[in-house]
């Protein structure tokens, strides 16, 4: 049976249809209010003329279909499968830049951290938090004032001693038998709750009363402590109250296309403000049809999210937005209330900030494509952004290993600073520990030797750190940092053949950019001239090896005069071929005979 006859035998129902090739593998998935009618529709003349409709059907061998109730099912489950199967022929999407969730773990003592993937592991998620750093903001003031930690120190057993963030009063030191009050660090989480959750009032209800039991029992330094949170709780209620007045949220997405390859930008605005600018890129948009486009990219970008706006506008309209619309409508709900609309502005202030959003999709285009080079701070916020560090970094110190089979191990560090590579910084390491070839424990030593130095001579810590390397060198590093007491320091490491990079404490979530990300260059860079700057070392250093154990071998020579021959000559090819008058200038005659002797029994 061809496709033609099975696609005249589907039912008349709604449903998803998945177009299948030869091997089996999902090429196309669609949802349709009359699957019958839809299918076949893929082969009249018309559509057939269509390049990528002709190239589907070309590869197609088979169809298959799922029967649903109605047509918001079959677009829940269309957006479901997309994202499980990833076809190609779909419009699939590919996003540079997540935003990222405060996670509260659920563990006998919960920590806090800041991740971009929500997972099924029992903890509790709040955000997306716009824009980025607002996550990592937020998880300072609660390391700051409730003093629960990030931390990734085993809290299943106890530890000796606690770390540099116990001592500076950010963590209450559950990881030390005796220091954290088991009460004490409950109503901390509960308090990181409510802050979280928005529940500011009740947040403040409950530090009032801690603050006055304190006082009433004399510990005046923890009612002054609670005093001082509780106005900051005060404070950012208020705030929020004010924000609140001044609009609503919407999403607004502009995009220029020269197919095949696509840029799109999304703003967010949050009562009424922008607050940040999202960028997407596409390189496989043969043919361009961009009401469908946005169709399925609204889908797979909202019907997973935990917030969506109240307001979404998009330059064309497309055939299931008021299917769309209504789904988003039933997901928003409570907490937000009212209906999502999904809009086309014509005219006004919002059709102008449409175009703006445009502009910008097109400079963003320009940028990707074009190759334009950015300014050295949108490079800074980019590489923040896409590694989900706290700061955006103005230097980065880059370490790489290198040596054959454990011989001559030495190391080196690169520094990148404000946009380009300061060669002046630039050092040298011999690996003077490790016996054999041991790539961690020589990572160890090496971080190690550096940041013991900075921390004595008292000098700041560099943005980034970045490990040529796995997650074994990463780990390695990370190791040395620690004992040497320095916590929260950002640090990444980018894997050679699959160019992942692993950022720690987000190992589980590692950040995978596409080929033409202009921060995936830039990390490459530095990790090529880390990785130049140590092999010339190495090279360097097993040289002067070979060429003094092949002097050291000349009967009656000895390590002065050795030293004497290489400061002349520079290398054996160099001794082998002088003259004995030539030797004789730089070491006498007698060494000069010694050495002609040597070689000619050494052919």
């Amino acid at each position: 049976m061809d496709l033609r006859e099975k696609a005249a035998q589907l039912p008349l129902a709604p449903g998803v249809y998945l177009y299948k090739d030869g091997g089996g593998q999902v090429i196309y998935v669609g949802k349709a209010k009359v699957l019958r009618h839809r299918v076949r529709s893929y082969f009249s003349e018309d559509k057939l003329a269509d390049v990528k409709t002709g190239s589907l059907i070309a590869e197609a061998r088979d169809i298959d279909y799922i029967l649903v109730d109605n047509e918001k099912e079959a677009l829940a489950l269309e957006n479901n499968l997309i994202k499980q199967y990833q076809p190609r022929f779909n419009v699939l999407l590919r996003d540079d830049k997540t935003y990222p969730y405060v996670k509260l773990t659920r563990e006998r003592y919960p920590r806090v951290y800041v991740t971009r993937r929500l997972r099924k592991d029992g903890a509790t998620y709040f955000g997306p938090f716009f824009p980025a750093n607002l996550a990592h903001r937020l998880v300072h003031f609660i390391h700051r004032h409730f003093l629960v930690p990030s931390c990734k120190v085993d809290l299943t057993r106890y530890h000796p001693k606690p770390c540099l963030q116990y001592h500076i009063h950010r963590c209450l030191g559950p990881c030390v038998e005796g220091l954290a009050d088991g009460d004490a660090y409950e109503a901390a989480v509960r308090n990181v709750r409510q802050f979280l959750e928005g529940r500011h009032t009740d947040l403040a209800r409950e530090l009032r009363g801690r603050m006055e039991a304190a006082s009433g029992e004399m510990r005046f330094e923890e009612a002054a402590s609670l005093r001082d949170l509780l106005a900051t709780v005060e404070e950012i209620e208020q705030r929020q109250k004010m924000a609140a007045a001044k609009g609503d949220d919407v999403d607004i997405f502009g995009c220029y296309a020269e197919p095949p390859l696509v840029a799109l930008n999304l703003f967010h605005l949050r009562h009424g403000q922008i607050v940040d600018r999202r960028e997407f890129f596409w390189e496989d948009q043969e043919e361009f049809d961009e009401p469908q486009f946005f169709s399925s990219l609204l889908k797979q970008l909202y019907l997973d999210q935990q917030f969506i706006p109240a307001e979404i506008h998009v330059p064309v309209d497309f055939e299931d937005r008021d299917t769309l619309e209504e789904l988003l409508s039933e997901k928003r709900g409570a907490p937000h209330g009212g209906r999502v609309e999904i809009r086309t502005p014509q005219r006004g202030q919002k059709k102008a900030l449409m175009d703006l959003v445009g502009t910008n999709a097109k400079h963003s285009f320009d940028a990707r494509f074009r190759v334009l080079k950015p300014s050295s701070k949108a490079i800074q916020q980019a590489l923040q952004d896409a590694l989900n560090l706290p700061v955006a970094p103005t230097r980065i110190e880059c370490f790489d290993i290198s040596h054959i089979q454990g011989t001559d191990k030495v190391a080196s560090m690169v520094v990148w600073e404000d946009g380009r590579m300061k060669k002046s910084d630039y050092r040298k390491f011999i690996i003077r520990t490790v016996v054999g070839n041991d790539d961690f424990a020589s990572m160890r030593e090496v971080a190690t030797r550096r940041y013991a130095r900075l921390l004595e001579e008292k000098q700041p810590l560099p943005g980034l750190v970045l490990i040529d390397g796995g997650l074994g060198q990463l780990h390695a590093a990370a190791e040395s940092l620690e004992a040497l007491g320095i916590a929260d320091q950002p640090l990444a490491s980018i894997a050679k053949r699959e160019e992942i990079i692993y950022v720690f404490g987000q190992e589980d979530e590692p950040v995978v950019l596409d080929r033409f990300s202009p921060i995936l260059h830039l990390v490459q860079s530095i990790r090529d001239e880390a990785h130049r700057f140590a092999v010339t070392f190495h090279r360097s250093r097993r040289s002067a090896r070979q060429l003094t154990s092949e002097l050291d071998a000349i009967a009656g020579v000895g390590e002065r005069t050795v030293q004497k021959l290489l400061k002349q000559f520079g290398s054996t090819e160099l001794v082998r071929a002088a003259s004995e008058d030539d030797l004789a200038k730089a070491v006498g005659r007698a060494a000069a005979r010694k050495v002609k002797a040597h070689y000619a029994h050494c052919p």
